[in-house]
């Protein structure tokens, strides 16, 4: 493991990343933790400005340049800032029920998916974790993050309700 791939990176990446690592252990947090208390309300909030800052942060990076300088990562960092959007007019109009599938949706999308793209060859991330290390070193390092995005996304499915509905579409057949 060395850090040398972000330290070269442009500022870009480096704010990228400075920003989407405390959104990934904040969000986990709020989603783990009591919901509507005072405290998730403010944690909440800087949460929602890191995934937005993280979000805008992706349209300076280019390094899959598939149409135009963009890729279909961009298209996660668009429906990040939307959700979030739609995440304080449910918050704001008492819809927990949607909120919560706005959160746990931005968080799946923004935070699993996107994180788990970020560990192909040849991105920082990837290099980061992968570069330098033994061929047992690798292994313990992508088993722990696969086990951490997996953890996340289970989680995040888990607050969206996504297990009660696909349960109850197929308890009916």
């Amino acid at each position: 493991m060395t850090f040398e791939p972000l330290i070269n990176a442009p500022f870009a990446i480096q704010f990228h990343v400075a920003t989407v690592l405390p959104a990934a252990v904040l969000g986990a947090v709020l989603l783990a933790r009591p919901k509507g208390t005072p405290a998730h309300r403010l944690l909440g909030k800087i949460w929602l400005v890191l995934m937005v800052m993280t979000s805008f942060s992706t349209f300076f990076i280019h390094d899959i340049n598939t149409v135009g300088g963009f890729s279909p990562i961009h298209l996660l960092s668009i429906y990040v800032i939307v959700g979030s959007i739609r995440t304080i007019q449910t918050a704001r109009q008492r819809n927990i029920r949607a909120h919560r599938a706005h959160v746990a949706s931005m968080y799946f999308g923004g935070i699993v998916v996107a994180g788990l793209f970020t560990l192909v060859p040849h991105r920082v991330m990837g290099m980061i974790i992968f570069d330098g290390t033994s061929g047992l070193a690798s292994g313990i390092a992508a088993a722990v993050v696969s086990i951490l995005l997996v953890a996340a996304g289970a989680l995040a499915i888990r607050e969206a309700g996504w297990r009660a509905r696909f349960n109850a579409v197929f308890r009916r057949r």
